[in-house]
């Protein structure tokens, strides 16, 4: 490819709802700009963007994918587009805002047909809370009940102001044909491979068009004092002076252009390209942070050529033919083939070798990248998602935006030995490829049930942790099975108890004796355990205490009387007897273990559970739904807000065995528009009816 200079650079990220057309939208880009010979079909998994098998096999995009490609603009300008299209359902949230971290528009692509969708919502809050430019594209003009007005006044009813629409569509449903533009007061019409040429106005569209034209241009000159003085004045702008006004307004984030088309019949698309560059902005300038950790001044960097070489690493790619593939947005200077660059946080020296820029799975060598471009290189293998590579003199980190946090879970269990072998490292490659998954290494139960340890793959539901197990498997060949996660139940003793732990063992030769005497009593919950030695007189002798102890702790995690490993208990040994030839720390540490376990007999234990602070956010309709559920999952209500939009906040604390689906079961409840986050809180003692039914850890 091509290197196009700075300013001449457009990093687009197509976002929206699920189902849209994003990634049919970008194969009618390509198509329109000649850089592939004919559109791909999602049907038959010929698309750029959608390769991986999982893709294809469930016909959605679940990982972003970048399609580069150039475009000659009416102003006579070729320009370098990068697309960046990404996932749309929910569970993949993160590839969204890896690709909004580095885009500097977002077209926010809406159906004509289903209008905005909550998808559009989630992606519209994020580019919010990021401050990236928007654009939106009404797509599927040409398709049955499509309504451009309507999706118009649902922007305006959902989001607020700022919308302006460009273009009207001439026909609708079947009939679309062309577009008129708002702007210059021309109808587009298109022929039928996606070219288009002028015409006169329609009729049906005429008075509609001049009346959207004065609102439009009103809306435009009233975010620039001069041109709205002289527009008050009666000097009319051009269109060209409103698109350049426009562009800084789009910059700002106070107006929305709003244009329309179809990616099956081309109408539109060659207008969407030209707006991209016309009126989309230039690489931005980005913050980042001063030292290695990130913990210094903000500085701004600019995206300037001939400055110091400053990259990001925005995502990665386990390829199975070349490794590891990391994509990354040059914020500064020039980067070229076989520089060596430092990571920023590991102090890594890096060897980019073969820069390229990467199309779908094609690779586009090339010698140098400039600031404000998006390529790939291979084998950065000191350099995982989110590093920032820099000279050495100038370590910086770029703050990432915050992380979403894993809600549903599944422990894995390898098929053979030779998958228990690989699972560490292949699990660590896969979390690297997508940093929205998380892996937990817990042991759960005591040892007298087994000891079990279990590894979980936490995602942001169930279809991301699935596609994440079929990636585990195709790409490190690592075969598992899945299992609920166990609830990290915990026992303590019921009340104080004293007791006597005792071993006398006699076999020909040393045989074994100690006694101890034990007070066990319950401590707070949370205060963790104790143990107290309040032994005198020498009853037994001082280097036998550090085996009472550790007796002790090895009943504590061998599990009560229900096998979950004991808490919140203070254990004080204050009397014992011993002997001189046939007593031996092991002696002690079994009487000591013997002891705790006769005193829980004696006073019965409780079990604990864990429980999560949760926090829920729901449209304000649905609160008294979701409050009735989390009521039903014995969750306790301790606040609720309402935020500025309207939304509800819900604060409750819901024992973690209730939470295992809840992701799943919020989304059904409120038609995908509800959120929530758990953090754990407390433990908290389980009803006694429900503790017979609880899983008891087994080996």
């Amino acid at each position: 490819m091509d290197q196009a200079a700075t300013p001449r650079i457009r990093n687009v990220a197509l976002v929206g709802h699920s189902g849209v057309g994003k990634t049919t939208l970008v194969e009618a880009l390509l198509h329109r700009a000649g850089t592939i010979p004919r559109m791909g079909r999602i049907e038959d998994g010929s698309t750029v963007c959608d390769t991986e098998p999982e893709e294809i096999k469930r016909g959605i995009s679940l990982s972003l994918a970048v399609a580069p490609f150039p475009w000659t603009a009416p102003d006579g300008v070729t320009y370098q587009v990068n697309l960046l299209d990404t996932p749309g359902y929910a569970d993949f949230a993160g590839s969204v805002d890896a690709a909004l971290q580095v885009a500097d528009l977002a077209v926010v692509v809406v159906s004509a047909v289903d209008g905005v969708e909550v998808g559009t919502e989630a992606v519209w809050e994020r580019c919010v809370a990021l401050g990236v430019p928007r654009l939106v594209f009404v797509t599927k003009e040409d398709k049955p009940r499509a309504d451009f007005h309507r999706v118009l006044d649902q922007l305006r009813a959902r989001f607020g102001t700022g919308f302006v629409a460009l273009e009207l569509p001439l026909g609708e449903e079947e009939r679309l044909h062309g577009v008129a533009d708002v702007l210059s007061d021309q109808a587009f019409e298109y022929d039928g491979d996606g070219t288009h040429h002028t015409g006169p106005m329609p009729d049906d569209v005429a008075d509609e068009e001049r009346r959207l034209h004065d609102e439009v241009t009103e809306e435009i000159v009233s975010g620039d004092d001069e041109q709205l003085e002289r527009y008050l004045s009666g000097d009319m702008p051009t269109a060209a002076e409103l698109g350049r006004t426009l562009a800084h307004e789009v910059l700002d984030g106070t107006e929305f252009p709003v244009v329309l088309g179809s990616a099956a019949t081309g109408v539109g698309v060659d207008r969407l390209a030209d707006f991209l560059c016309e009126i989309g902005p230039a690489p931005r300038p980005v913050t980042v942070r001063v030292g290695a950790n990130g913990d210094g001044a903000e500085v701004e960097v600019a995206p300037d050529p001939s400055g110091d070489p400053l990259l990001h690493v925005f995502r990665t790619v386990a390829d199975p033919f070349v490794g590891q593939v990391s994509l990354f947005k040059v914020l500064s200077g020039t980067v070229r083939n076989d520089d060596r660059l430092v990571n920023a946080v590991t102090g890594a020296e890096e060897r980019l070798h073969g820069l390229f820029h990467l199309r779908g799975k094609e690779h586009l060598p090339t010698d140098a990248v400039v600031a404000g471009d998006i390529a790939a290189v291979a084998k950065l293998a000191g350099s995982p998602t989110g590093s920032t590579l820099a000279r050495r003199s100038t370590p910086v980190v770029v703050p990432a935006p915050p992380a979403r946090r894993p809600v549903y879970g599944l422990a894995l269990t390898p098929v053979t030995q030779s998958d228990d072998d690989k699972l560490s490292g292949a699990l660590q490659r896969l979390c690297a490829e997508d940093p929205s998954l998380l892996v937990d290494r817990t042991t759960e139960g005591g040892a007298a049930a087994g000891g079990h340890s279990q590894t979980v793959l936490r995602g942001t539901g169930d279809v991301h942790v699935a596609v994440a197990l079929e990636k585990l498997a195709r790409k490190f060949g690592v075969n598992v099975t899945t299992a609920p996660v166990r609830v990290a139940y915990r026992e303590t003793i019921a009340g104080p108890a004293d007791v006597e732990g005792k071993i006398k063992k006699q076999s020909g030769g040393h045989g074994q004796f100690a006694v101890v005497q034990l007070r066990v009593t319950p401590r707070g919950h949370g205060e963790g355990s104790e143990f107290v030695d309040s032994v005198v007189g020498g009853a037994i002798p001082r280097n036998y205490i550090p085996a009472v102890e550790r007796g002790v702790m090895d009943q504590m995690a061998a599990g009560g009387l229900h096998g979950f490993p004991v808490v919140d208990v203070r254990v004080e040994c204050y009397e014992g007897k011993y002997h001189s030839v046939d007593s031996s720390d092991m002696a002690f540490r079994t009487a000591a273990s013997i002891g705790l376990k006769e005193a829980m007999a004696k006073a019965g234990t409780v079990v604990l559970e864990p429980v999560s602070h949760v926090r829920v956010v729901v449209p304000g309709e649905l609160q008294g739904d979701v409050m009735g559920d989390l009521s039903g999952r014995r969750g306790r209500i301790s606040g609720t807000d309402v935020l500025a939009d309207g939304r509800s906040v819900i604060e409750a604390t819901v024992p973690e065995a209730e939470l295992a689906r809840y992701v799943m079961d919020l989304r059904s409840l409120t038609g995908g528009r509800g959120t929530f986050t758990a953090e754990h809180s407390h433990y908290d003692v389980v009803p006694a009816h429900l503790v017979d039914r609880l899983a008891v850890p087994v080996g």
